[in-house]
């Protein structure tokens, strides 16, 4: 896990950013303590389209957040040291980066800056349905079946297609997991990504502790059995440390806050 400086500061008024990254823009809006809304802006996202397959740039994703968050900011006259919490969401697109954090392509066209597979992205239509036919026990608590949309079709259909892609991977991660990583260095990821788009039991993660003593703990949600079962078992190595070793509850803070890199990206000093 990559080390986080606090940057500390003595704001005059209390801030609030949030951050949402959509398909086609990023958008930023900064909060008074009373829920206010002071001012936001958005940015363009970079998009390829190639039949089923749909790509982005995570790289392209942050330059365009912390675009939002300047002008946001420079728009509500709100300067970075008053701003005292921020929040991410964003699309279920799939992240592929390697050890050092930098992209790794998922695009046939072998393009590095293209490591991000869009939510939209319909690639994986037969990994989906031979990981349907499985009847997991995993299954009945994503409706039945999985959508070719969610992450382990699409995972399958990587290692399948992309060899390289695939062993230079050090992280795997959800488009909003990620961007909470690249801001503070820490790779927890969300209780809310992991079961809504990969497989895990949520109810398997509240059964073991209670929520207070469950926040900072290992992944006891993975079903093992699954990932063996529809080829990616690999997935299981290291205690599931390219899928997520820790799992918190949504709005649990990361870390020690923004590293000075990312505050210093968004003229934030939190």
């Amino acid at each position: 896990m990559n080390s986080v400086e606090m940057v500390t500061s003595f704001p005059s008024r209390t801030i609030f950013l949030g951050v949402d990254v959509g398909t086609g823009s990023a958008r930023a809006g900064l909060f008074d303590d009373t829920g206010k809304l002071l001012g936001s802006a958005s940015s363009p996202i970079q998009i390829w389209k190639d039949h089923d397959c749909v790509e982005q740039s995570s790289t392209d994703i942050w330059h365009a957040i912390c675009a939002a968050v300047k002008a946001a900011c420079s728009l509500a006259n709100v300067s970075g040291d008053e701003v005292s919490g921020l929040g991410f969401a964003a699309t279920c697109s799939l992240v592929a980066v390697d050890a050092d954090g930098s992209p790794v392509t998922v695009s046939l066209s072998g393009d590095a800056r293209r490591n991000v597979t869009v939510w939209m992205d319909h690639r994986a239509i037969k990994q989906a349905e031979r990981i349907n036919t499985c009847n997991s026990p995993v299954l009945q608590y994503c409706g039945g079946a999985l959508s070719p949309e969610m992450q382990p079709p699409k995972l399958l259909w990587v290692k399948e297609n992309l060899q390289e892609s695939w062993s230079m991977t050090f992280r795997w991660m959800d488009l909003s997991d990620w961007l909470s990583y690249r801001a503070t260095g820490d790779d927890t990821r969300s209780l809310c990504t992991t079961v809504c788009k990969w497989t895990y039991l949520g109810h398997a993660h509240m059964h073991q502790m209670s929520e207070k003593d469950s926040r900072d703990m290992e992944a006891c949600g993975w079903d093992d059995d699954f990932w063996e079962e529809i080829g990616l078992g690999d997935l299981v190595d290291g205690h599931h440390a390219k899928i997520g070793r820790s799992v918190a509850f949504p709005g649990h803070p990361l870390g020690a806050g923004l590293t000075r890199a990312a505050a210093k990206a968004g003229n934030l000093f939190i």
